[in-house]
């Protein structure tokens, strides 16, 4: 178990949280949440004791091993794939590596034997000769081939560092687990996986994370950062988002009588435990939502952008005709056999398991880079507007973000730009940044204001969701549901994918897999999931 008492954290006169009072129970999950800033991942390195608290204090139960997804991707160079999985149980790793270098020595003693003999014991209670076993099936399980776990942490792409350091923090059955976005650059099956697991894992977990359907699979409870505040709510994240917006709505009618306001906040438990119970949603199994104290409900101070794509005219009825699109290298098959027709109201989500198909695709038909075979030819009606996975050419300014915008506007007033701006929440002192010095999450939130300014009827967007706080994410997510024009997107995002996309296509080295139907069908078909295997394996 963990407690926290009275901590509080404070830089200068800025303060994160104070009078913070927590118990973390083994056998829960809990979804760490809050705005970009709100001190989320820094909540959680006071409880792994990398910072430092201003008050209060974190206390673990005595022998309690806790392990940390490491955010050092660089840490392990040196060493092999499997033996930094196992370096994630130090004590077990510190045995092993004892006793290897005891066997080696030239001058083997009868102390050594000795102590080589204490070492096996306690290497075998520790389950040790399964370690490299079952170290390999967790790098399997999270989508690290065979081949790969002889190898250098140096020889690995960015993406498999990722998931072997995840591995190293899942190995071995640690009591405490804290993940910081555990689920950046990995697939849809690997983060099934990892859903799973974290599902079956009976000890305490505490992750922070943007995604939204990986929170509703396998938080039991909510950690919500506001109000300068540390809250715990049972239940997992679309109970507390759905909560607290009836909770606001319920704040705003005043004239409503208390006793009506609690029959429908008890209806409204009622209806979402009944939904929960008929899925695998960790949630359901571990603490029934009925025992909610609907007192506990409160409205978030969080705002929420404000995202309304209006299309100038409406297309025609040719949009984009693809004819054989190939692109490829020495090293890999980007995209092949490309031959598609986008039909108007199209939805469509691109998928690869290729690190960097779609988004070569995407550059390739908005003529950012040359087509290197085959054809593409798009309606005389369009009008697209495009959002690049990277955007770091469009701030490389110390414009204020007012002259900014403006720059992709007709309209020069002030106040009309402003209102764009606004619309994305940036108001007041906020529209005088500088484009230059803006966070991740800002620059996308500008590339939406200036995609909204275009008026278009057909959107191109690569993985928007990258950056944005789970507030601005709801806003697309909801915008892109009501644009009535044609979309063609990517995104890691469980929960938009399926909400948003009517159409599926995959590219893959052998050829493209193009369907239409939902997200999570196109998942579970086992005559699609059939093909897919083929189509990477061949």
């Amino acid at each position: 178990m963990i407690s926290v008492d009275n901590l509080s954290l404070k830089f200068g006169k800025r303060t994160l949280f104070e009078d913070v009072n927590l118990k973390f129970t083994p056998g829960n999950c809990y979804g760490v949440i809050g705005a970009n800033g709100a001190g989320k991942s820094t909540f959680l390195k006071i409880l792994t004791g990398e910072v430092d608290s201003t008050t209060g204090l974190v206390n673990i139960t005595p022998g309690l091993r806790m392990a940390v997804l490491s955010q050092d991707h660089f840490a392990f160079q040196e060493e092999e794939v499997l033996r930094t999985v196992i370096m994630g149980h130090k004590k077990l790793f510190d045995i092993m590596t004892e006793k290897d270098a005891i066997y080696l020595k030239e001058d083997f003693t009868e102390e050594d034997g000795n102590r080589a003999a204490s070492l096996e014991a306690e290497f075998a209670e520790m389950d040790g000769w399964n370690a490299e076993s079952d170290a390999a099936a967790l790098l399997s399980g999270l989508g690290v081939s065979e081949a790969h776990h002889g190898k250098l942490m140096k020889d690995l792409s960015g993406d498999q560092k990722v998931r072997v350091l995840l591995a190293q923090a899942l190995f071995g059955n640690p009591d405490i687990l804290i993940l910081d976005e555990p689920t950046n650059d990995l697939d849809a099956e690997t983060i099934g996986w990892l859903e799973d697991f974290l599902i079956n894992f009976k000890n305490l977990v505490i992750v922070v994370s943007h995604d939204r359907h990986f929170l509703d699979q396998v938080a039991t409870h909510i950690v919500d950062i506001d109000f300068g505040k540390i809250n715990i709510y049972s239940g997992n994240y679309s109970f507390w988002y759905e909560s607290s917006q009836l909770a606001a709505k319920q704040k705003v009618d005043q004239n409503k009588k208390a006793e009506e306001k609690r029959k429908e906040l008890q209806s409204f438990i009622e209806r979402f435990s009944a939904n929960v119970a008929k899925s695998k949603q960790a949630t359901a199994r571990k603490k029934m939502l009925e025992k909610l104290n609907v007192d506990e409900i409160k409205p978030s101070t969080r705002k929420y952008p404000g995202i309304i794509f209006k299309p100038e005219r409406e297309a025609g009825d040719q949009l984009l005709l693809t004819d054989q699109l190939e692109l490829k290298n020495e090293e890999k098959i980007f995209f092949t056999d490309v031959n598609l027709m986008v039909d108007k109201g199209d939805k469509i989500a691109f998928l690869s398991r290729t690190k960097q198909a779609v988004t070569k695709f995407f550059q390739t038909i908005m003529e950012e880079i040359p087509v290197q075979s085959g054809s593409f030819k798009w309606g005389v009606t369009i009008n697209k507007a495009y959002m690049p996975n990277d955007n770091s050419s469009f701030f490389n300014s110390d414009l204020k973000l007012i002259d900014w915008l403006s720059q992709y506007s007709e309209n020069q007033e002030e106040a009309y730009v402003r209102t764009f701006l606004g619309r994305m929440l940036f108001t007041g002192e906020e529209s005088l940044k500088k484009a230059s010095v803006l966070s991740g999450g800002e620059k996308v939130r500008c590339m939406v204001s200036r995609m909204m300014l275009q008026n278009p009827n057909f959107l191109v967007l690569d993985e928007p969701t990258n950056h944005l706080d789970l507030e601005s994410i709801h806003a697309l997510n909801n915008a892109m549901i009501d644009f009535t024009g044609t979309l063609l997107f990517s995104s890691y995002d469980h929960a938009f994918v399926q909400s948003v996309a009517n159409r599926i296509i995959e590219f893959t080295p052998s050829g493209t897999i193009d369907r239409r139907m939902d997200y999570e069908s196109y998942l579970e078909d086992p005559t699609i999931r059939t093909l897919r295997e083929k189509m990477y394996h061949v």
